[in-house]
């Protein structure tokens, strides 16, 4: 008996001990990593300001809590208000119909009055301009080749402010806004960091592309705001299952939470109403343009990867099994079957009209056939969709601002959306300037923030594939999902702002870097110091290339010179 006592103790300090390599480490600086309970590993605590701080702050120990619920959305909300007073500073200016408004300014113009998109007439952009009251909306059906959800949210501006640059450009700054304040709360969840959150909002706020988009009456800005608030609504529900697992899972005698195979690998997670509500935002995005349908297959399968790692973590030992048995299915009804819902009610205005485009074709053009005994305005529908797919794939003619997607992310060939040449005293040229002034609203992206995501993207990287971290992971997914198609289709006409989809999530690469810059919780003063130093240089450089570019974001009339000395590769020209 004597002898196995201390047999038995010699065996529990060589487990509690660390490995023998982890001690000849110990010299050279290394240090291991915290242990993390099971609780905090399946639903992690958010980061709480230093006592110090909140000290330095002169916050007495009593309010603190109430003032960090109050940061988390005090600061959020703080970012979107600056973000939404540049966004619609001037909003209507240029007063023009400038690049593709030509063609979605109109559309949506007709749809909310008429309920589908007119054959407009050739030059009459100046007549919309000079008394838009005076311009009837054409009652021939015209040929349009994207779905109407965002002609649908421009045509609201319309309805709100009139047929003019500030009516049909008005939702979309008020999405552009919204997505600063959304990517704000997004990226405080998935960081779990207020600051970090705020952070990757304030980045957006200041991204030229984001910005310029959100003052222009075009699609993708509105395709994004939907991208992003699908990725927003499967944050929300990742915490809310597994934090639902959580709470299944046994606890032993000393309160610790303690995994389980049976519930890991059988709980059923019962109705998910976030992963529903992802399902609207995607058939929203997807009824805004096509691309969005890359995004809805990205993010499903994002989604169930996700189950994959809850159940893996609460203890299965089978966990694709599991997910196949009981999240599979539930995942795929609540996303795709209601995507595609929505994006066939998206087209109810052509629907109920006899006089869409396309619209009379299953009666007229194909009466029989094995498919006679569906609606004949769904196969009209499916028609129309067929039309408008063959029109994209074989949109090859040359433009003068096309780009390769591989040139996006180091900004090589950006969108000049408008462009004037005043003289001296006119549309806001100095009477003083020697020459010409140059007015341009160029879509492109602040340079130094994008120049930083390229490193951003490599560090992303790096954390997924060999630290395994799922928000890299998610980061990729969102960047891949929005960018990767593109180069399935490189010898069709396509245009760096597309890009303007996974832009978030390169600012979301961007905090995590200047994160990891800062240093985790835990360094010493020092470390935290020189780190915050560095990334607090970078924002203030990224925010000084803002300002620095903001005439050329605005269509501001500056000296020729100044323009050009803004134009900082050839191809920008």
């Amino acid at each position: 008996m004597t002898s196995t006592a201390p047999q038995a103790l010699q065996g529990t300090d060589a487990v509690e001990k660390p490995p023998s390599w982890q001690q000849r480490l110990r010299r050279f600086g290394h240090v291991p990593r915290p242990t993390i309970g099971l609780g905090d590993r399946l639903v992690p605590p958010y980061t709480r300001p230093s006592p110090r701080l909140w000290s330095l702050l002169g916050v007495p120990p009593s309010a603190r809590h109430t003032a960090e619920r109050v940061v988390a959305w005090g600061g959020p909300l703080l970012v979107a208000l600056v973000a939404g007073v540049l966004r619609f500073w001037h909003l209507g200016s240029p007063k023009a119909v400038i690049f593709d408004e030509t063609y979605y300014a109109k559309d949506a113009w007709a749809l909310i009055n008429q309920g589908y998109e007119g054959s407009w007439p050739k030059d009459i952009d100046k007549s919309i301009l000079a008394n838009p009251d005076a311009v009837p909306v054409p009652t021939d059906p015209g040929y349009v080749v994207h779905p109407p959800v965002g002609k649908w949210v421009i045509g609201l501006g319309e309805q709100l402010f009139g047929f003019t640059p500030f009516g049909w450009r008005f939702m979309v700054a008020v999405l552009g806004t919204l997505s600063v304040l959304m990517l704000c709360r997004i990226g405080r969840r998935l960081f779990r960091s207020t600051f970090l959150g705020c952070l990757a909002g304030t980045l957006l706020a200041v991204d030229g592309l984001h910005f310029v988009m959100s003052r222009t009456a075009l699609l993708d800005q509105v395709l994004m705001f939907f991208v992003l608030a699908a990725f927003g609504c499967l944050l929300i529900d990742r915490d809310r299952s597994r934090r639902r697992l959580a709470a299944a899972l046994p606890v032993d005698d000393e309160g610790v939470l303690r995994p389980d195979t049976d519930v890991a690998e059988n709980l059923r997670l019962g109705l998910r109403p976030w992963r529903i509500a992802a399902g609207l935002m995607l058939g929203l995005a997807f009824a805004t343009k096509w691309n969005g349908l890359y995004i809805l297959a990205a993010f499903g399968l994002m989604t169930v990867l996700w189950d994959v790692g809850a159940r893996r973590t609460a203890g299965a030992v089978h966990p694709y099994t599991a997910v196949l048995r009981r999240d599979l299915v539930p995942a795929f009804v609540s996303t795709v079957p209601v995507a595609i819902v929505t994006y066939v009610a998206s087209w109810t205005g052509w629907i109920v009209t006899d006089k869409g485009y396309f619209r009379d074709w299953a009666e007229k053009e194909a009466p029989g056939g094995s498919w006679s005994w569906l609606p004949d305005w769904l196969r009209s529908l499916w028609h129309y969709e067929t039309e408008v797919y063959n029109f994209h794939v074989n949109l090859t003619s040359g433009h003068t601002y096309q780009s390769n997607p591989w040139s996006w992310i180091v900004l090589g060939r950006p969108v000049s959306y408008f462009y004037e040449d005043p003289a001296a005293g006119r549309d806001g040229c100095p009477v003083t300037t020697a020459g010409k002034c140059a007015r341009e609203v160029l879509a492109i992206g602040t340079p130094l923030l994008w120049w930083a995501a390229c490193f951003a993207l490599l560090y992303v990287a790096w954390r997924w594939f060999f630290r395994r971290d799922w928000r890299a992971g998610a980061i990729a997914c969102g960047v891949a999902a929005g960018w990767v198609p593109w180069f399935f289709y490189q010898e069709r006409t396509i245009f760096l702002f597309y890009a303007v989809v996974f832009v978030p999530f390169l600012c979301l690469a961007v905090a995590m870097m200047l994160g990891a810059i800062v240093g985790p919780p835990g360094s010493d003063e020092r470390r935290r110091t020189i780190g915050a130093v560095g990334a607090g240089v970078l924002v203030l450089l990224i925010i000084w290339n803002f300002i620095y570019f903001w005439p050329i974001y605005t269509g501001e009339a500056i000296p020729l010179d100044d323009w050009r000395n803004r134009m900082w590769l050839d191809t920008w020209v």
